[in-house]
């Protein structure tokens, strides 16, 4: 317990910057201390006895990799790729908004010129872009992945139509969002509410712009896709969601049709 309420503390109150700087040599630390053969990430191939804490308000046990630092939602996103989609099987038109680095490598490898990545900040990003205004034309790309991201921003719903625009007819979008308990009827936000830690209680994170609520397949049909609400990892066995460390949550797709 000690431990996670230091990094919760550390996630929250360093700068990132800070954090980054250091954070390099403390995880190749914990790389060889963690070695083991209880657990399995998806996404680098390491084995360890359990993954680190990781959280703001409250750190999650076995959450974050010490070897690429993918997260829950990072490894259920790559073993819904490769066991439910042809993602790794053919080479496709992908555009990944707000890249995760964990990804980068194994992305780039199957797709080559194929993969794009955007964002209006990311270092790893190949395209500036303005998610609500994205310079690409029109059904260009066969998949969208667009991982908590959209709580970020203006107008989600108008991202959202962006991403119907450029998708190619039967293209498909990854649309992920954080969701807090209690899950809220409605989304909610307010910009009349300044205090960052007041923010952050309500919406989870200070530069969150909005609380999602149990109404969001609506937003997403809103844009003009079809939603598909993707059940896949509530079929998984508790022993597959330790191994690999994964929270079972809904994955939210969005079809152009």
């Amino acid at each position: 317990m000690a431990v996670k309420r230091v990094i919760s503390f550390l996630i929250r109150f360093v700068p990132r910057k800070y954090l980054q700087s250091v954070s390099g040599v403390f995880m190749k630390l914990a790389h060889w201390f963690l070695r083991g053969s209880q657990t399995e990430c998806v996404v680098c191939g390491n084995h360890y006895r359990h993954f680190l804490p990781y959280g703001r308000l409250r750190a999650r046990s076995n959450a974050l990799c010490p070897g690429c630092l993918s997260l829950e939602r990072h490894r259920l996103i790559q073993l819904f790729l490769t066991r439910k989609t042809e993602f790794f099987k053919k080479q496709l038109k992908v555009l990944h908004i707000a890249p995760e680095r964990c990804f980068l490598e194994s992305f780039k490898k199957q797709h080559g010129s194929g993969y794009v990545t955007a964002d209006l900040e990311s270092p790893w990003a190949d395209v500036k872009m303005d998610i609500h205004h994205m310079p690409f034309t029109e059904a260009q790309f066969d998949v969208v992945l667009c991982n908590h991201v959209l709580e970020h921003v203006k107008d989600d719903i108008q991202a959202m139509t962006e991403i119907k625009r450029v998708l190619k007819k039967g293209g498909w979008a990854i649309l992920q969002v954080p969701f807090f308990s209690p899950v809220p009827e409605h989304t909610f936000s307010d910009d009349s509410i300044t205090d960052s830690r007041e923010r952050e209680r309500i919406f989870g994170q200070n530069d969150h712009i909005r609380r999602y609520g149990k109404d969001y397949p609506v937003r997403i049909s809103q844009s003009g896709l079809r939603v598909r609400e993707e059940i896949f990892s509530f079929d998984l066995t508790k022993e597959e969601c330790h191994r690999y460390g994964l929270v079972p949550e809904i994955i939210y797709i969005g079809i152009k049709e």
